[in-house]
């Protein structure tokens, strides 16, 4: 046991607190963890909204903490609970004794009498927090790949795993627990099945969710500035970016000679074109004001822009890919595919973690926040400055090539 690694702090506390033979401690700490109820997947897909308990052979109720779950599986899911849910829903007719993560360094048999229940409540009641926090950077130290190819490809969702308070390098991914993926995949993005889900990631892998005007315009500017090898003048992009826009109404208009013949020419009416042209220069000038304030705030440097906001679709697709895992709309086999190729399509479009950490900042800001600088601001701006300073970030610890 002297050598053994626990795979995240959730089990490093406990275990400390079962080293000392501290079990006021290991109740503390087993209060702020969540637990994860093991079912069979048929019974839950049957009902979802039931939890029910399945004693072992000895009689015991097996729970697992965040860093203790087992890869996922065809046939077994895990609903996540409290430890105070447990003292809750217990009576007579259930196992006599909770085994916490069985079978590990950190395993306790807890006794269930109505004494020990009372217990259970009143350390979930002196508890300052439940689960991991938000905010921060959490990691497996076992049982999740910290360096190499997949790694980094995991690293790509990071955003939004430090934001919701998950390791950002579990691809045997369990997430809130099965019934909470499901329906955070059907309430967001309407995704039922595996061929929903697999639509999503593939568009989320082919950066074609995140809009494409905002990218036109940026990847406008990347062209002006190559050409004027220095930066570009914001009245000089809008102007580019409004003569574009006509040249491509032009040659909307104009019959075109192709293979299959002529194909008829489908001018656009006046005002959707100069409605479009519009846009596109407010836009500009919404990109410009969140550079200014992003390089305030030590989002970018001072001479700093950001290239692309393709880093949203890859960075969510990501985590997509482990949201299908913990949902059983994919494999690990899918997911691990799909981080990899998020990884290698954010190294094509950006330079370095910080410019794809920007990219995705921006495209978060201009889809939320609507120039408010408010709490989507804030929140991506924390994220941000925790990713790219905590020592023990990805950003900072792996390699961008």
């Amino acid at each position: 046991m002297d050598e053994w690694t626990a795979p995240s702090a959730i089990e490093r506390e406990l275990y400390g607190a079962k080293a000392r033979g501290d079990w006021g401690a290991y109740l503390d700490a087993l209060a702020r963890a969540e637990l994860f109820l093991p079912q069979p997947r048929a019974q839950v897909d049957a009902d979802p909204r039931t939890a029910r308990f399945h004693p072992a052979g000895d009689h015991t109720l097996a729970v697992y903490t965040r860093g203790m779950l087992p890869a996922p599986d065809e046939h077994t899911v895990y609903l996540r609970q409290s430890l105070a849910w447990f003292a809750n829903a217990w009576d007579a007719r259930d196992p006599s004794h909770l085994a916490v993560n069985p079978g590990s360094p950190v395993e306790a048999y807890l006794s269930t009498t109505p004494a020990d229940l009372a217990r259970w409540r009143a350390h979930w009641d002196a508890a300052d927090s439940w689960g991991l926090a938000p905010g921060a950077v959490h990691a497996l130290h076992t049982g999740g790949p910290l360096h190499g190819p997949v790694a980094r490809g995991l690293a790509v969702g990071a955003h939004l795993a430090v934001s919701n308070g998950e390791f950002w390098n579990a691809l045997a991914y369990h997430g809130n627990g099965y019934t909470r993926e499901r329906e955070r995949l059907r309430s967001m993005w309407d995704i039922t099945d595996t061929a929903g889900w697999f639509d999503v990631l593939q568009r989320m892998l082919e950066a074609d969710i995140v809009s494409p005007v905002w990218e036109f315009a940026l990847r406008l500017r990347r062209v002006l500035a190559s050409e004027l090898a220095g930066p570009v003048d914001v009245e000089h992009w809008r102007h580019a970016a409004e003569a574009g826009l006509r040249h491509s109404a032009e040659l909307a208009a104009q019959p075109r000679l192709t293979p299959d013949g002529v194909t008829v020419a489908r001018p656009r009416p006046a005002a959707e074109v100069e409605g479009e042209i519009a846009g596109v220069r407010r836009l500009i000038g919404r990109i410009t004001r969140y550079e200014q304030r992003f390089r305030a705030d030590g989002l970018l440097p001072e001479d700093g822009w950001v290239r692309s906001v393709v880093a949203w679709d890859h960075g969510r697709a990501s985590q997509m890919a482990r949201w299908g895992v913990a949902t059983r709309y994919g494999t690990l086999q899918d997911a691990e595919r799909a981080v990899l190729r998020a990884g290698e399509q954010a190294r094509g479009a950006y330079g370095s973690w910080a410019e794809f950490s920007a990219g995705y900042a921006l495209a978060r800001c201009l889809h939320f926040d609507e120039e408010e600088f408010g709490s989507w601001y804030a929140s991506s701006l924390a994220t941000h400055l925790t990713l790219t300073t905590d020592p023990a970030s990805p950003f900072l610890n792996l390699p961008w090539e």
